[in-house]
């Protein structure tokens, strides 16, 4: 029987946490009956850990506000599993929800009482001492930086947050942030995929490149459309030429490995609910696609060579 592929460790920062190479993402594990209870929940967390991939990526929104607890309540079942982990979670999304009865419109909010509340809850669902990285979530346009900046120091100070970071920001918005910060933002969650390149030219891959900021990445199969057949078309043909020749299971793990080959290092979040595909993503992270193949896939997903 062959061993399965354990995925590398990367630092999404010299001064930052260490996670896998691939990261497990909880936002859809109340939409999996296997995964609805957290016996079920267990057996995907030690499949992922099997393969190494060690990090799993939260929001405190995920699920209406249910996924944390799901989560801690399989933790509760197997405590040991706290130690072999790496825990992310975002705040500052404020959903129209049975759950906060005070949110007439959804908004976000990253005053110091939200962000403090958030992690509060976060910890206590999730059933663990301390966050590896908090992330704010979505840029807020009412964001007081000196506050957000103070918060996240206090957080840090006590040991609730061990790192802090942002997801969806443009580069101004992250350096507004940093600017504040007496250390550093350990990354920026983004979406990226062979389907969605903008990310590419956008500058905000060069600033993090620039400041040694490893990017996480959402949505790394176009919302799923990559986890099936091969699209139709020149990427299709494109897709199944390249599984072939690298001995990829099928257009998701082909579409990890051209993320993969990014030298800013990304670190992608896999929301598959499917223990079987686990082993098949993960088998990505052993490719190194050639430079040529690279442009080839970006080339026939957007329709048009390179200028």
């Amino acid at each position: 029987m062959v061993s399965p592929h354990t995925v590398s460790r990367r630092a999404l920062h010299p001064n930052g946490p260490t996670l896998s190479r691939l990261v497990w993402g909880a936002w859809r594990a109340r939409d999996a009956a296997a995964l609805a209870e957290p016996q079920g929940l267990v057996r995907m967390i030690e499949t992922c850990l099997e393969h190494g991939i060690t990090s799993f990526d939260h929001a405190d929104i995920y699920g209406q506000y249910q996924v944390e607890a799901l989560f801690g309540d399989a933790l509760r079942l197997d405590p040991a599993l706290k130690g072999r982990m790496e825990i992310v979670t975002k705040c500052d999304i404020a959903l129209v929800s049975s759950a906060r009865p005070g949110n007439r419109v959804k908004h976000y909010d990253t005053s110091a009482a939200h962000i403090r509340a958030s992690v509060e809850r976060s910890l206590a669902a999730l059933g663990v001492e301390r966050i590896d990285v908090l992330l704010l979530h979505r840029p807020d346009p009412l964001m007081d930086a000196d506050e957000v900046a103070r918060t996240l120091e206090i957080l840090v100070a006590e040991g609730k947050i061990a790192h802090a970071g942002v997801s969806n920001h443009t580069v101004e918005q992250m350096r507004l942030l940093a600017s504040r910060l007496p250390f550093p933002l350990v990354t920026n969650q983004i979406e990226l995929s062979v389907l969605h390149t903008e990310p590419l030219e956008s500058g905000i891959l060069d600033h993090l490149q620039a400041e040694r900021i490893a990017p996480m990445i959402w949505s790394p199969l176009g919302g799923g459309r990559l986890f099936a057949s091969p699209p139709e078309g020149a990427l299709g043909r494109t897709m199944a030429e390249l599984c072939e020749k690298y001995s990829l299971a099928g257009p998701g793990p082909l579409a990890i490995a051209w993320l993969l080959r990014l030298p800013v290092r990304p670190v992608p979040v896999l929301g598959t609910t499917s223990l079987s595909r686990i082993g098949e993503l993960a088998a990505a992270d052993a490719v190194e696609m050639e430079r040529q193949d690279w442009f080839a896939l970006l080339e026939a997903a957007r329709g048009r060579a390179v200028p």
